[in-house]
């Protein structure tokens, strides 16, 4: 048992140093390597921006849009009992933007994108076109994980905008439809109490939640062994890890922000 434990706890700690290491990688091809030779084709940025930012659209906007729906019908369950069904619009507002959009666009990314690139990574892992980049002298953290790295760590705050729109969205419509609350009065109390805290502070999480997204997606890619099956060991893997370090790094941030009274 105690072997076992024991096992877990080294692989799990050498799993941590290999991640930090792409990470620093990463981070050299970006911010130094440029100083000193050509880094990646704006174009491959490009495509995996469209991959991931556009392409997710209508997905997030969807997720987002019920889930301010949903919000809004529970909270006004509440807020009735109290004759206070007004301040809706305002819990609306402030629990998307702090918390509900950014979570939930990045598991959506993580689900969509983030499996999809271990998937890729993957594939091109086992069948060895990752080793004939090597033999051609071009780094694979290069021309595979930096341009996916970019384009999560810009699109997702994007991406993290949008739902906050569409979630006021769906609270809007149950607000004015079912509430009968009047528009113009739902908005003016939705920004009365959203303050500018509120946004950064999930647009900072949303761009952790980038970080986490692209490195474990790309870590598990150029990892995978074991043809096939190892493939979809490594997308199933970059999903599973992915969730648990979006929920525990929000976990974390937000009580960085409340404890700092940000």
């Amino acid at each position: 048992m105690v072997t076992f434990i024991g096992r877990i706890i080294i692989g799990t700690v050498r799993e941590v140093i290999n991640i930090c290491s792409l990470l620093f990688d990463v981070l050299y091809w970006i911010f130094v390597a440029p100083f000193k030779r050509k880094v990646c084709r704006r174009e491959s940025i490009f495509h995996q921006m469209i991959f991931i930012g556009l392409r997710s659209v209508f997905i997030v906007f969807f997720v987002s849009l019920f889930t301010g729906v949903v919000l809004a019908m529970q909270t006004a369950y509440q807020l009735e009992k109290m004759g206070a069904v007004l301040y809706v619009a305002s819990l609306v507002a402030i629990s998307l933007c702090r918390e509900l959009s950014p979570v939930f666009t990045a598991l959506v990314v993580a689900g969509r994108a983030g499996s999809a690139i271990a998937a890729e990574l993957g594939t091109m892992k086992v069948s060895e076109q990752i080793e004939a980049l090597e033999t051609m002298a071009i780094n694979p953290i290069r021309f595979l994980a930096v341009p996916r790295f970019i384009a999560l760590f810009f699109m997702l705050p994007c991406l993290t905008v949008l739902g906050n729109f569409s979630g006021i969205l769906g609270g809007f419509i149950v607000g004015t439809s079912s509430l009968h609350i009047n528009s113009d009065l739902y908005m003016q109390t939705t920004f009365k109490y959203l303050e500018l805290k509120d946004i950064y502070t999930g647009l900072t999480k949303s761009f952790v939640f980038a970080i986490i997204i692209a490195l474990i997606g790309c870590y598990e890619g150029l990892n995978t062994r074991g043809g096939a099956e190892g493939v979809g060991r490594a997308t199933t893997r970059s999903v599973v890890i992915s969730f648990i370090l979006i929920i525990l790094a929000d976990c974390v941030l937000t009580a960085i922000f409340y404890f700092s009274k940000m």
